[in-house]
C-alpha cells in the first residue's frame, strides 16, 4: 500500500512538473524574477517561409487552442514564454532603435545572465550584415526587391538589454566582447564573412561551457 502511494505521488508530482513547463511572463521584470503565470494549453508553431513572406513578423505562433481570451493575451501584451526550456520573447515587445520587428514570437537564449534573440535584421544592421549576391549582381530597383525579399526570412542575433528593455545588435563587435578571455575564439570569429545568427550562434554556444 506504501509502494502504491508513493507511486501515485511521484506520478502527480510529474504532472506538476509537465504543467509548470508553460509560464507567461507579463513584462521584462517578471521575467528577470522568473515570476509568471503557468498555463497548460499552449501550441507552439513554426510559421512557414510563405507566412512570414505574406505577413512578416518572427518565426513563431503561440497560442492557447480553445481559449481566445488567452490567446489575444499572448499575441498582443504578454512579454516572454517559457515552454519546457525554450524561451520565446514577443516580438511586439522589441525594439532595435527606432524599429520595431512586427508580430509573433522569437526563439530566445539566456546564457551567463544574458538574453539573445533570433529576428529580423533592422536598420543598419539589414544594410551592413547581410548581402544579397544576387541583388549585388544585379543592382537598381531589382536587385533592392530581392535583397528586400530575402531580408523577411534572413535573421541575425539582438542581445535583450536587461536594464532599458531595448534591444542591442549582436555582430562581430559584441560578440568580441562577449568572448573575452577566449583568444582562439576570437580569431576564428574574426575570420567569418558573416554575421548572420547561423554564423554568430556556435560562438553564444560555447558561452555556455
Amino acid at each position: 500500500m506504501k509502494r502504491l502511494v508513493s507511486i501515485l505521488m511521484l506520478l502527480a508530482a510529474c504532472f506538476l512538473d509537465g504543467r509548470a513547463q508553460q509560464v507567461l511572463f507579463s513584462n521584462l521584470k517578471n521575467l528577470l524574477d522568473v515570476r509568471g503565470d503557468t498555463v497548460t494549453t499552449l501550441h507552439v508553431e513554426r510559421r512557414s517561409k510563405t507566412q512570414i513572406y505574406l505577413m512578416g513578423g518572427a518565426d513563431f505562433k503561440i497560442e492557447a487552442r480553445g481559449n481566445e481570451g488567452l490567446s489575444k493575451y499572448i499575441k498582443r501584451r504578454c512579454y516572454a514564454i517559457q515552454v519546457d526550456s525554450v524561451l520565446y520573447l514577443n516580438c511586439r515587445k522589441m525594439r532595435y532603435k527606432r524599429y520595431r520587428f512586427g508580430a509573433w514570437y522569437a526563439q530566445a537564449l539566456r546564457i551567463n545572465g544574458h538574453v539573445f534573440y533570433k529576428a529580423q535584421p533592422l536598420g543598419q544592421v539589414a544594410s551592413s550584415t547581410v548581402v544579397n549576391e544576387e541583388a549585388t549582381k544585379l543592382g537598381g530597383e531589382v536587385g533592392d526587391a530581392i535583397n528586400a525579399s530575402g531580408m523577411v526570412t534572413q535573421r541575425v542575433y539582438y542581445e535583450l538589454d536587461l536594464t532599458t528593455g531595448y534591444s542591442l545588435f549582436v555582430g562581430k563587435e559584441r560578440m568580441t566582447e562577449l568572448l573575452e578571455g577566449h583568444p582562439d575564439w576570437i580569431e576564428a570569429l574574426q575570420k567569418e564573412r558573416s554575421e548572420e545568427a547561423s554564423v554568430i550562434e556556435p560562438y553564444l554556444l560555447r558561452l555556455k561551457q
